[in-house]
C-alpha cells in the first residue's frame, strides 16, 4: 500500500508542478467565457453593420401582405416572375418569393429564389408568416374574424411543482434541470477521455524509455498500474475543484462590476416589501430563486465527484491496459475503439433520451449499466433520481470498476515488459487467460 502511495505522489506532484498544469487551470475559465463573449459581440456587430435586405414578393392569390422585419424588407408588385429571378441575379433585390394560386387546404407550389442559399432562420421567418396568414385566411373564408382570434389567444406558463415522500412541495424548472444535466454529463465525458488518453500516453511514454523496467524492479505491475492511475484522477479532481472556486469568484466579481445582483442580495430585497414594491420583477426572481434553492447542490456535487470518480478509473484501467500493451500511441488506435464505444452511446443518448425525457425505461438502463451510468445519471440527478436507483447505479459502477481493474492488471502485467511485439486480440485474451 505504501508503495501505491508513492507511486500516487509522484504521478499527482509531477503534473501539478508543470507551468502547463498551472496555464491549463486558469485560462480554461477564462478562455471559454472570451470565447462566448467574442461570438456574441461578433453577432452583435455583425446585425447591426447588416444592410437591409429587400425581397420582391410576387403574390398570384392577392390574399397575402409579408411584413418587413428589422432584416428583411419585403415589396409586393405584379410583375413577370422572369422579371423578379433577373431583379435578384442584378443583385437589386436579395431574394425573389413567389406564391402562385394554390389551394389553402393544400397550399403547395410556394418557392424562394436567391443566388445564394438562404439561411435557416430566413425560411423558418417565411414559413411561419405563411402558415399565420393562410390560417387567418381560412378562418376568414368560415366567416370568423381573425383578429377576435388574435385577442382570445392567451399565453400561459405553467410552474412545475414535484411532491415528496412527506408531502413537500419542490418547485422545478426544466431548463435549468436540462442545463445541469448536460454541462454535467459533457464535464463527465470530457473528463474520462482527457486524463484517460494522460494515463496511456504516460504508460506508453514509460515503455518506450525502458523506465518501467527499473519501476517494476521495486514494486508490482499492478501497484504501479493503481498509483498511475489514482494520481491522475487526483490531478483531474484537483483541477475541477480550482475551475469551480475560480468561476464562482469570477462570476461574482463580473456580475458585481456590471451591475448585478447576486441571489442573496436578490433575497434580502425580496424579504423586505418596500424592496419589493420598487422591483417589477420581483415575483420572476422569487421563481427562479426558488427553483435554485431546490436543488440540492451538496448531493450533485457529491454525485459528480462519486461517477467522476468510478468512470474515471473504470475507463482508466483499460487505457492504462491499451498503454502497456503498445509501443507507440499509432499502435493503440485499434484497440481504442471499443473502449470508445459505451462512451459515445453515453455521450448521445444523454441527448436522445436521457435530457429528453429522464424517467423513460432507456434512460434507466443507460444510467444503471456501468460503462454508460457516470455520464447518463448524472443527467438525471438534477431532475431527481429515486435512492434505490442511485445506489444501485453506484453499487454496479464500482463492481465493474473491480471487474476492468482485475482485467486490466492481468494484461498490464504481462503488456508492460513486453517490446517489438504487435498485439493482437488474440494475444490479449491470452495474458488474460495466463495464470498470475
Amino acid at each position: 500500500m505504501n508503495k501505491i502511495l508513492l507511486v500516487i505522489q509522484r504521478e499527482y506532484l509531477a503534473r501539478v508542478k508543470k507551468k502547463s498544469f498551472l496555464i491549463a487551470t486558469i485560462l480554461t475559465p477564462l478562455i471559454f467565457p472570451a470565447i462566448m463573449g467574442i461570438f456574441v459581440w461578433i453577432a452583435v456587430q455583425e446585425k447591426d453593420g447588416q444592410s437591409l435586405r429587400i425581397i420582391e414578393v410576387v403574390d398570384d392569390t392577392g390574399l397575402f401582405f409579408m411584413e418587413s422585419s428589422e432584416q428583411y424588407a419585403f415589396t409586393s408588385s405584379d410583375i413577370d416572375p422572369e422579371a423578379a429571378k433577373k431583379m435578384v441575379q442584378d443583385g437589386e433585390r436579395y431574394g425573389f418569393l413567389h406564391i402562385p394560386k394554390l389551394d389553402l387546404q393544400n397550399p403547395t407550389g410556394i418557392q424562394f429564389y436567391g443566388v445564394e442559399n438562404p439561411s435557416l432562420t430566413l425560411m423558418g421567418y417565411l414559413e411561419s408568416a405563411l402558415k399565420r396568414k393562410i390560417e387567418d385566411q381560412k378562418l376568414y373564408d368560415q366567416g370568423i374574424d381573425p383578429k377576435v382570434l388574435k385577442e382570445i389567444r392567451t399565453d400561459v406558463s405553467i410552474k412545475s411543482i414535484t411532491l415528496g415522500e412527506q408531502g413537500e412541495e419542490k418547485i422545478n424548472n426544466a431548463n435549468v434541470n436540462y442545463a445541469i444535466g448536460f454541462l454535467s454529463g459533457i464535464l463527465i465525458y470530457i473528463f474520462i477521455f482527457v486524463y484517460g488518453n494522460q494515463i496511456m500516453q504516460g504508460v506508453i511514454e514509460e515503455k518506450s524509455t525502458r523506465i518501467v523496467e527499473i519501476l517494476v524492479s521495486s514494486l508490482k505491475p499492478f501497484q504501479l498500474m493503481m498509483g498511475k492511475i489514482v494520481g491522475i484522477g487526483a490531478v483531474g479532481l484537483t483541477q475541477f475543484l480550482i475551475w469551480v472556486v475560480l468561476i464562482g469568484t469570477l462570476s461574482t466579481l463580473v456580475m458585481g462590476v456590471l451591475g448585478f445582483q447576486m441571489p442573496q442580495q436578490q433575497a434580502m430585497e425580496m424579504a423586505n416589501p418596500e424592496f419589493a414594491q420598487a422591483t417589477p420583477d420581483s415575483s420572476e426572481l422569487a421563481d427562479i430563486l426558488a427553483v435554485i434553492n431546490g436543488i440540492d447542490f451538496v448531493a450533485l456535487v457529491l454525485s459528480f465527484v462519486m461517477y467522476f470518480l468510478g468512470g474515471y478509473l473504470l475507463y482508466g484501467s483499460l487505457f492504462a491496459a491499451i498503454g502497456s500493451a503498445v509501443d507507440a500511441p499509432s499502435d493503440a488506435q485499434q484497440f481504442m475503439f471499443p473502449i470508445t464505444i459505451p462512451l459515445i452511446v453515453a455521450y448521445m443518448g444523454l441527448f436522445v433520451f436521457v435530457l429528453q425525457d429522464p424517467t423513460s425505461t432507456t434512460s434507466f438502463w443507460l444510467s444503471i449499466i456501468p460503462l454508460t451510468s457516470p455520464i447518463a445519471m448524472m443527467g438525471r440527478i438534477s431532475y431527481g433520481v429515486p435512492f434505490w436507483e442511485l445506489a444501485l447505479s453506484m453499487g454496479l459502477l464500482v463492481l465493474g470498476f473491480l471487474f476492468t481493474t482485475w482485467l486490466a492488471g492481468k494484461i498490464y502485467r504481462i503488456g508492460i515488459l513486453m517490446h517489438g511485439t504487435k498485439p493482437t486480440y488474440k494475444i490479449l485474451w491470452k495474458w488474460i487467460k495466463a495464470s498470475q
